[in-house]
């Protein structure tokens, strides 16, 4: 088996989390600095390789209308010229709020300040991308 990788793809930072390796349960593992598709694909694929992961996970935000805007396409993107450079498998799922949801655990529950939320919302969302992947993988 292996690990799998969730990504929460934005401009300008990737939120990172990484599931236990029964592929039970997510936890958030890293947020990196956007530096363009092709660095940002080999920084990944690198990472996935470090920590024997078997399948990546991609948000796609879409939106509450269930139509696809700028960012969902860039998110598409980076997945596609992913797999075209990799054997582990990539799968997508649709990311609707969950960096509402991160934003609300950090803000309500975790009482962290605005400056220090940043990178941790991109991983907490990136954690609950992946949970999310998990939990509709094993029903």
């Amino acid at each position: 088996m292996g690990r799998f990788l969730g990504i929460d793809y934005g401009k300008k930072r990737i939120g990172l989390a990484l599931s236990d390796i029964l592929g039970m349960m997510a936890q958030p593992f890293d947020v990196i600095e956007s530096k363009g598709l092709n660095n940002n694909i080999t920084n990944i694929l690198k990472i996935a390789e470090e920590n024997e992961v078997s399948c990546i996970v991609v948000g796609i935000p879409v939106n509450m209308n269930s139509s696809e805007g700028e960012m969902a396409n860039i998110a598409r993107e980076f997945a596609e010229e992913m797999k075209k450079r990799t054997d582990i498998k990539v799968e997508l799922i649709d990311e609707r709020l969950t960096t509402v949801q991160a934003e609300r655990v950090l803000v309500e529950e975790a009482n962290i300040s605005r400056e220090k939320r940043k990178n941790l919302r991109d991983k907490i969302a990136a954690t609950f991308i992946l949970q999310t992947y998990l939990d509709i993988k094993s029903n």
